[in-house]
């Protein structure tokens, strides 16, 4: 059976787009709530993977109103804080590891674009250049930084995320392919959540690996 989190990515990004950076706001009024309810909210989903989402869904139906979860996602990526995003940056001072942060975090914002700018062919055009770089960029540093994992497993692990996230990547490219002979916009706002997902598990495995 597959799992929620394999059928859409919105399910895994709930809590570290949507609800933690709710609760990062809180922290100038109350520290320690705000801290707690994230370390309650992290033990759960990492228990409980898309228990936030499921949560997040539960109120949007008894509200009664419509959402696009994988545009409201995919937008709010492009103001999760870097703190908010710890989890999926490397710790590690070596340049390399720093490059990777950097390359991730370019990607992840500039797909956060795309929900504001698809209706624009020309500057979409231009979005669509932008991320087949960032691509590119993002897999040169993880390239780089394979270097320094310790071990044959550690490197195959990679080598293997890696595969997934080129996977993902052509499957986003497939799927603009069909945006612009269709017109329908859904499909790419869910394949660019996929691209953000794989983006986040090639940082935590480098994390794993190396940290």
């Amino acid at each position: 059976m597959t799992s929620m989190v394999q059928e859409s990515p919105v399910s895994s990004l709930a809590f570290p787009v949507l609800v933690r950076p709710i609760l990062s706001n809180f922290e100038a009024q109350d520290p320690t709530a705000s801290h707690t309810l994230k370390a309650a909210f992290s033990k759960v989903e990492h228990a409980h993977p898309g228990l936030t989402y499921d949560l997040v869904m539960g109120l949007i139906k008894k509200a009664d109103v419509s959402v696009n979860m994988n545009e409201s996602i995919l937008r709010l990526q492009g103001y999760v804080s870097d703190q908010d995003s710890m989890e999926y940056k490397s710790s590690r001072t070596e340049e390399p590891f720093q490059e990777l942060n950097r390359k991730s975090a370019s990607l992840k914002k500039i797909l956060s674009r795309i929900p504001d700018e698809i209706t624009d062919r020309r500057t979409f055009l231009e979005t669509i250049k932008e991320i087949a770089s960032a691509i590119k960029r993002l897999l040169d540093a993880v390239n780089e930084v394979s270097q320094y994992i310790p071990g044959t497993q550690g490197k195959q692990a990679l080598e293997q995320r890696k595969r997934e996230f080129v996977k993902y990547s052509k499957r986003f490219s497939n799927t603009l392919k069909e945006y612009f002979k269709e017109g329908q916009p859904t499909a790419v706002f869910m394949s660019a959540t996929f691209l953000i997902h794989q983006t986040n598990l090639v940082m935590i495995t480098v994390k794993e690996r190396c940290e």
